[in-house]
């Protein structure tokens, strides 16, 4: 099981940019997916983006495609969403955890973060 921080939240403008950071606490980071999820007041968490243990496979909610990019390097056991072209309805607390492999249900996924609050205003 992982340990995992989110950090690189913050305010900014409509337009601008952001990179969280997912860092990992455990041996076995390298054997897991990461997710990145988000959860706005008043709204269910959705998945953001998801990248497998290898790199090899990455998944975006269409809302954020192209403007978002998930990467990871597992020799740091970090995982970074890159958020470009931000927008009001990006605001939410983002939230990484760790599953088997992308493209599953958010309830097979473990050792959430506490978060990191993303504001997107003028």
């Amino acid at each position: 099981q992982l340990q995992l921080v989110e950090s690189g939240g913050g305010l900014v403008q409509p337009g601008g940019s952001l990179r969280l950071s997912c860092a990992a606490e455990g041996s076995t980071f390298d054997s897991y997916a990461i997710g990145w999820f988000r959860q706005a007041p008043g709204k269910e968490r959705e998945g953001v983006s998801c990248i497998s243990h290898s790199s090899n496979r990455t998944t975006y909610v269409d809302s954020v495609k192209g403007r978002f990019t998930i990467s990871r390097d597992n020799a740091k056991k970090t995982v970074y969403l890159q958020m470009n072209s931000l927008n009001p309805e990006d605001t939410a607390i983002y939230y990484c955890a760790q599953g088997p492999f992308c493209g599953i249900k958010i309830k097979y996924f473990r050792s959430w973060g506490r978060g990191a609050q993303v504001t997107v205003a003028s």
